[in-house]
C-alpha cells in the first residue's frame, strides 16, 4: 500500500494575485481557455437572496442543444462548416462518453476538431494522430487533432475528402452530442439540427441561503485549504467536525469568523466562457454597490471527460480528472485566481 501511495499522480494548482485594474491581468484569456464548462458556483457573503441583476445575468446564459446519435462525419458537412464552424464561437462535445474508455469528440470555437479514440478505432480511421499522454503500460489510446480551417480540410480538399470517406464509410462513429454557440456571433446551427433528433436546454439554476456560515480569513488562508472549504460549502458539507459525525472530518481553517448569512448559487449545463466572463463583470459591479467591504467567489468546473482542458491541451482522467478554476474577487478590484488540473495535464498558464 505504501508503494502504491508513493506513485499517486500529483495535482497541479497554479495561483495568481493581481488586479482587474492592471492592464496586464489575464482574467479574460484564462476564462476563454477553459472552453467546456459544466458548472459554475458562486458564493456571496452577507447576502440573503439573489439580486434582480444577478438573476437577469444568469437567465442570459446561452441555451445549448443535445443531438441524439449524431454521426461524427456530419461535423464535416459543407453547409455546417460554412454557417457555423467558419464563423467561430461554436462549442461541441460528445455527451456521456468516458475519456478513459470510450471514443470522445470535441469541436472547439477556433475550428479544431479533436478525436480521442481507442486503438481499434484509430487504426480503422487511418488518419494522422499521436499516442495519448494518458496511456499506461500499453499504447491503447490515440488523439487525432484536425484543423478544419486548413486549406486541405476545406470541402473538396484532399484531407477533407479522405477524412469524410473514412468517417462516412468505414467507421460507424456516432454519439450523443452537446453543441452551442455564442448568440453574439454569426454562427447558426440549423443546418445540422434540421437533420437529426435534438432538444434545446437551458442551464439549470439553484439558489441556497446559508446562515451562520463559518468562514476562514481569506487573506491568510492557503489556497488548498481555501478550495477545500469552498468545495465543502458548495456540496453542503459541514465543517463543524463534530465527534458524532462519521461523514466528514473537514474543519474550517484558522483563523475564522462567522458570516450571519451567505448566498450559494450554482449553474449547470454546457456553459460558454463568454457567459462566465459576463457573470464576472456583473459580480464586480455588485461588489462596488455593497456598503461594506465584501468579496465574491466564482468556481468554474470543466467537463471531466472532455478531450481537452486548457486551450488545445489534452485532458485525461486516470484517477481524478481535476479541471477547474476559482476566482476570488474583492471590493478593491484585486483578485486571486486558482487554476487546477489533474495528473499529467498540461500547465494551464
Amino acid at each position: 500500500m505504501c508503494a502504491d501511495l508513493s506513485r499517486t499522480p500529483r495535482t497541479l494548482l497554479v495561483c495568481e494575485r493581481s488586479s482587474f485594474l492592471d492592464e496586464k491581468n489575464r482574467i479574460s484569456s484564462q476564462v476563454e481557455q477553459l472552453r467546456f464548462n459544466y458548472k459554475v458556483s458562486v458564493l456571496l457573503p452577507e447576502c440573503s437572496s439573489s439580486s434582480s441583476q444577478l438573476d437577469s445575468m444568469l437567465n442570459r446564459f446561452s441555451s445549448f442543444y443535445l443531438i441524439k446519435k449524431l454521426p461524427i462525419y456530419e461535423l464535416l458537412d459543407k453547409d455546417f462548416l460554412q454557417s457555423a464552424v467558419y464563423q467561430g464561437s461554436v462549442y461541441g462535445l460528445s455527451f456521456r462518453t468516458r475519456i478513459d474508455e470510450d471514443n470522445c469528440v470535441a469541436l472547439m470555437p477556433n475550428g479544431r476538431l479533436v478525436l480521442s479514440l481507442d486503438k481499434d478505432t484509430f487504426e480503422m480511421l487511418g488518419f494522422e494522430g499521436r499516442p495519448s499522454r494518458f496511456n499506461n503500460k500499453t499504447c491503447s489510446r490515440f488523439v487525432v487533432p484536425v484543423d478544419l480551417t486548413e486549406s486541405s480540410m476545406a470541402p473538396g480538399g484532399w484531407g477533407y475528402l479522405r477524412l469524410l470517406k473514412v468517417l462516412g464509410s468505414h467507421l460507424n462513429l456516432q454519439m450523443d452530442f452537446l453543441i452551442s454557440h455564442h448568440p453574439g456571433g454569426r454562427a447558426t446551427l440549423q443546418p445540422l439540427l434540421s437533420r437529426y433528433v435534438w432538444s434545446e436546454h437551458r442551464p439549470e439554476f439553484s439558489h441556497r441561503s446559508l446562515s451562520n456560515l463559518v468562514c476562514p480569513d481569506l487573506q491568510s488562508c492557503d489556497p488548498l485549504s481555501l478550495l477545500e472549504w469552498l468545495g465543502a460549502v458548495d456540496a453542503d458539507v459541514s465543517c463543524d467536525n463534530l465527534s458524532s459525525s462519521f461523514l466528514s472530518t473537514l474543519i474550517c481553517p484558522e483563523p475564522k469568523t462567522t458570516l450571519s448569512q451567505a448566498l450559494s448559487v450554482s449553474v449547470c449545463g454546457l456553459l460558454l466562457p463568454q457567459d462566465v466572463q459576463q457573470l464576472v463583470e456583473q459580480l464586480r459591479c455588485y461588489l462596488q454597490q455593497t456598503q461594506k467591504e465584501s468579496w465574491a467567489s466564482v468556481t468554474v468546473h470543466g467537463f471531466t471527460d472532455s478531450p481537452v482542458s486548457w486551450g488545445d491541451h489534452e485532458h485525461g482522467v486516470l484517477t481524478r480528472g481535476e479541471n477547474f478554476y476559482n476566482l476570488l474577487m474583492f471590493q478593491d478590484h484585486t483578485y486571486r485566481l486558482h487554476l487546477a488540473t489533474g495528473a499529467h495535464d498540461a500547465c494551464p498558464l
